[in-house]
């Protein structure tokens, strides 16, 4: 590989010719070799809009010459532009800080600056200026989970919502049975049905929305420790501002800087709301691969779009691969959540040192709960298609309608009628006219259905 020499505080070494970086991103990716996973992009986009605004507010504080911060800002437009992945190559699993991560996006602008203003601009002392790690990549962590909530994830879990609306009012007032451990119980329609799995979600979103304005408070300001040694007493203030206007969020200081940099107590908050989600979405994917299941053993209630053979052995055979891909999802966030609550554990004393770790799984989890909801809607339930014979003919045997006639013949009296139709196979309003006492016409209305529900 092609090499030139690059110096940082600890010497010199050798980083590849086409790398913006510089020393200190080329020792991280030299040490960190424990996988191949880096940084998500999302967070990478989320540092370059912090020094965006960082240089902005530090040339409005008089404390950066105008040439040198519209360099920087420069930098940071062209990198937000066409983010280049092989430029921020720094692990996951590096310090616990994320200071690697901080110092590479640092060396990048400062070496696409450099080249703009025509001299040397030094990533420490200019593009990282009134700035630290420890409060830099929370507020990335905050920036970066906010953003993704507000653009992706809940555009998707309100379009997921209305792909079922949609579905409802199509094929709601279909009847089918009720199922309460797996056993036959009283009937639903799917309307009711799909309006369970609405709540569900709505409630998830209800969560995720109320997790914004917690991420939208900023640990910048903060610097080190939370006293804010080294920045100016207006920088995070001014630097909350422009973000702002860079990204639309409302954003601002947090209350307490200690808070902030010590723990991520907001993440694992909001990792639990996507938690919960995921526990939603799994639900909803194993209530469809039960009604789907079949087509002639199973309860073949439904059928989803066939999307592809589900057998090497097996011809014909189509399986409910995306609700079982949303499955596997919603394991990994789950994962995820509990992963990130060992994390929020670790902020040792002024500073939390498992911040890339947050940083990953809280924005894979976001990513993962965006896709399952959009596979949900375009691939699943907007091709649902109710097999209306099935239900109608499995419902009009089920012995548990007869729960209805408590009231009148009692427990006993009813249970002998449901025992005797599930023996005999036959529809329990047969049965209940011959031992119940009441009459045919009595029976019909009791027993039926679409009144049950």
């Amino acid at each position: 590989m092609n090499s030139r020499t690059e110096h940082d505080s600890m010497g010199a070494l050798q980083v590849p010719t086409y790398a913006l970086y510089q020393a200190q991103t080329q020792r991280a990716v030299d040490n960190f070799r424990l996988n191949n996973s880096t940084m998500p992009l999302a967070f990478i986009r989320a540092l370059l809009q912090i020094k965006l605004a960082a240089a902005t507010t530090n040339a409005e504080l008089g404390l950066l010459k105008p040439a040198i911060a519209q360099a920087i800002v420069q930098a940071a437009q062209a990198q937000l532009a066409d983010t280049e992945a092989r430029q921020y190559p720094v692990s996951v699993y590096q310090t616990g800080s994320g200071t690697s991560s901080n110092m590479n996006v640092n060396e990048v602008l400062a070496t696409v600056a450099s080249q703009l203003a025509g001299e040397t601009v030094h990533p420490n002392d200019q593009v990282n200026l009134g700035q630290s790690s420890n409060d830099t990549i929370p507020t990335a962590i905050h920036l970066s989970a906010a953003l993704a909530l507000q653009h992706q994830l809940l555009p998707a879990l309100v379009g997921l919502q209305q792909v079922i609306a949609d579905k409802s009012a199509e094929c709601g007032q279909i009847l089918k049975t009720g199922r309460t451990h797996l056993m036959d119980a009283m009937p639903v329609r799917f309307s009711q049905v799909f309006s369970g799995w609405q709540a569900q979600l709505k409630h998830g979103q209800t969560l995720l929305t109320e997790q914004i304005p917690r991420l939208q408070q900023l640990a910048q300001g903060g610097t080190a420790v939370g006293t804010g040694v080294n920045a100016h007493p207006r920088f995070a203030a001014l630097f909350a501002t422009q973000l702002s206007q860079l990204t639309g969020l409302a954003l601002r200081p947090a209350d307490n800087f200690f808070f902030s940099i010590a723990t991520q107590d907001v993440a694992v908050a909001c990792s639990g709301a996507l938690k919960t989600l995921a526990v939603a979405l799994m639900k909803i994917a194993n209530d469809l691969r039960w009604m789907n299941s079949g087509p002639l053993a199973g309860l073949a209630e439904i059928t989803l779009p066939a999307l592809q053979p589900g057998s090497s052995i097996m011809p014909g055979k189509v399986n409910p691969v995306i609700p079982e891909a949303v499955a596997m999802a919603c394991a990994q966030v789950i994962g995820h959540d509990s992963a990130i609550t060992v994390a929020g554990q670790s902020g040792n004393f002024e500073l939390n040192v498992m911040l890339p770790l947050v940083a990953n799984n809280l924005l894979g989890s976001i990513e993962l709960m965006t896709g399952s909801c959009q596979a949900l809607a375009q691939q699943c339930i907007g091709g649902l298609v109710v097999l209306q014979h099935n239900t109608s003919r499995t419902l009009a045997l089920n012995p548990v309608l007869v729960t209805a006639l408590n009231p009148l013949i009692g427990y006993e009296k009813a249970a002998a009628i449901a025992k005797q139709a599930y023996l005999q196979q036959r529809p329990v309003l047969d049965v209940a006219i011959e031992m119940s006492g009441l009459s045919a016409d009595e029976l019909k209305q009791l027993l039926d259905p679409a009144l049950l529900v």
